[in-house]
């Protein structure tokens, strides 16, 4: 992994190669460190825990099936299945599923932190090696990589997808600096600035969406402050070049997710206990369970907060009293601002932000913002220990205060090692798991779903009762996306499929199209057949909107390609 951001001069190289390899060793170990409860203690179960492990199960399940892209989750409300996979991001689902087929399913979740964590590291090191020596670099990674907000997510929240999403937060910030570059120190491969930036940015909007929000709205902070620091339009017009491209490059996964929106109770993500006003640093609502974690998530901040604020002022020194300081002034402005923003938005004076800026409300929780405030955090402390005088104490500082924290958050965090083999065991016995609110299909209430329901149950012809008809059930083929069955039977009837009803689903009676019925309760799928032998098809379409964003997806990458060959050619031409 390199970026056009070493100073040729300064190391060769080999000293370069030599820092890296230190850099990943420091990072896994300490990402190492991080899980090392897991050894004796079994998983960190926390609130997302089950949501991932069972998206993961879920596609090493269709992956079996030849299914490469899942959309559907086949197994979620309990076999019922639900669009999940539409909704949510997929690199996070996709290396975990991707890590089942390699490791034992209950040593997934510590390979896939210590994986995100060691990347973290990297990404910090590739940041603060713009302007600071590999020892303090070093430091930044190793601190990082243990943040505070990183420790929260792994032991009280288990959300894997915005773990892999904050641990490249760092590049982000590191891309935007190189577009952002003053003519007089930019480097002369404009293109490939552009291109890094956009496949980073669209790297974080497909491993977690709120992460995917806040990372669009702190380079559009840079953007702004290097266009007024450079008193040209220049920044903002590359800005909004890469920012197009990242977007494009995304739009395979965005494009649907935003359309078909109106298909699901998208608006259930956004219930009582989940909107931002209810998650402002120590707020209190009727909800005890919610108000010890928020308690402890804003205890978490402010600790945060006051350690990046302590090692900013000292980093801030440090810079000061060197000469050659130009990039280390303009990163350490940069992460001042976005230390003052991710401060703000998590306090409640900034509600009047969360309700009028787009999209801002989805990121649910204000204390969310620390995947940015991390960033700061990190450098700052870097570029402290890189001072001559005092930067020694901040090495036994951090390791009392993190192993602090991470003490309590162990004690505090609930440890089960169950909930991966109960998983299992509900596939295997053809039960599936729980759904989820917001990507239950409109019109359905995935509460009044049975949880042991058969595959097809007959039902009278009429639903104001009678006998249930005598039929003949055959099925051909069950798969995530597909459904192959023959009915048979002497008289009209119904039949209930053990699926819920979306505008994807393409349903055919021999060889005609249909339009399906639903239960009065639910949004199962009922299908009215007539006497004799009836072939159904149900398949899970490839809708308009999944085809015009691949297409855009698709140009974008060719865009991209050019970028990067571009970058590739003028290297040539100014070569002697």
């Amino acid at each position: 992994m390199t970026f056009p951001a070493e100073d040729p001069n300064r190391m060769d190289a080999t000293a370069g190669f030599r820092g890296w390899l230190l850099a990943l060793g420091v990072s896994l170990a300490t990402s190492l460190l991080a899980i090392a409860p897991f050894f004796w203690m079994g998983n960190a179960s926390g609130h997302d825990f089950g949501f991932h492990a069972a998206s993961w199960l879920d596609v090493a399940g269709q992956w079996r099936e030849g299914i490469f892209f899942p959309r559907w989750t086949e197994w979620a409300n309990y076999g019922f299945g639900e669009p999940r996979f539409i909704f949510y991001p997929p690199l996070s689902w996709m290396l975990g599923a991707a890590l089942g087929f390699v490791f034992p399913w209950n040593a997934v979740p510590g390979i896939f932190i210590v994986i995100a964590q060691t990347m973290a590291g990297l990404c910090l090191f590739a940041l603060a090696r713009r302007s600071l020596s590999v020892r303090g670099a070093l430091f930044g990674a190793a601190c990082y990589a243990g943040n505070p907000y990183a420790l929260l997510i792994v032991y009280m929240r288990s959300d894997f997808a915005e773990l892999l999403a904050c641990a490249l937060m760092p590049l982000v910030v590191l891309t935007v600096l190189q577009l952002c570059e003053p003519r007089e120190h930019r480097r002369r491969y404009a293109p490939r600035a552009t291109a890094f930036f956009a496949v980073v940015f669209a790297a974080v909007w497909l491993c977690n969406a709120p992460a995917g929000v806040m990372a669009s709205y702190s380079v559009a902070i840079i953007f702004a402050c290097a266009a007024v620091w450079e008193k040209s339009l220049r920044p903002l017009w590359r800005g909004a070049g890469g920012l197009a491209l990242g977007f494009g490059l995304t739009s395979f996964y965005l494009l649907p997710a935003a359309f078909e929106q109106r298909w699901v109770n998208i608006a259930q993500a956004l219930s009582s206990g989940l909107q931002p006003s209810d998650n402002f640093l120590y707020t209190m609502i009727n909800d005890p369970e919610h108000n010890v974690f928020n308690g402890m998530a804003s205890s978490v901040a402010i600790l945060l907060m006051v350690m990046t604020g302590i090692a900013g002022i000292a980093a801030h020194r440090g810079i000061a009293g060197e000469r050659k300081s130009g990039e280390a002034r303009q990163l350490w402005r940069v992460l001042l601002l976005l230390s003052a923003a991710a401060t703000i938005l998590m306090i409640r004076p900034s509600s009047v932000f969360w309700e009028h800026l787009p999209k801002l409300r989805f990121v649910q929780f204000p204390w969310r913002w620390m995947a940015i405030l991390a960033v700061p955090y990190g450098y700052f402390l870097a570029a402290a220990v890189a001072r001559r005088r005092l930067g020694w104490i901040w090495g036994p500082a951090v390791i009392v205060i993190i192993g602090g924290t991470a003490t309590f958050l162990v004690r505090s965090a609930w440890w089960d090692s169950e909930d991966i083999p109960v998983l299992q065991e509900a596939i295997a016995k053809d039960q599936g798991f729980e759904g989820t609110d917001e990507y239950d299909p409109a019109g359905d209430d995935h509460y009044n779903l049975p949880e042991k329901a058969p595959r097809v149950q007959v039902l009278p012809a009429e639903e104001s009762g009678g006998g249930t008809p005598k039929a003949e059930i055959r099925i051909e083929r069950w798969t995530a996306e597909e459904k192959n069955l023959s009915v048979a039977s002497g008289e009209p009837l119904r039949v209930a499929l053990r699926l819920l009803n979306c505008p994807a689903w393409r349903v055919e009676v021999n060889g005609k199209t249909v339009t399906p019925q639903h239960a009065e309760t639910n949004a199962q799928m009922i299908l009215s057949l007539s006497p004799g032998t009836q072939r159904i098809t149900v398949r899970f379409g490839r809708t308009s909107d999944r085809k015009l964003g691949l297409v855009i997806s698709v140009v974008a990458l060719l865009t991209l390609l050019a970028l990067l060959n571009a970058g590739g050619l003028r290297l040539l031409s100014a070569s002697p």
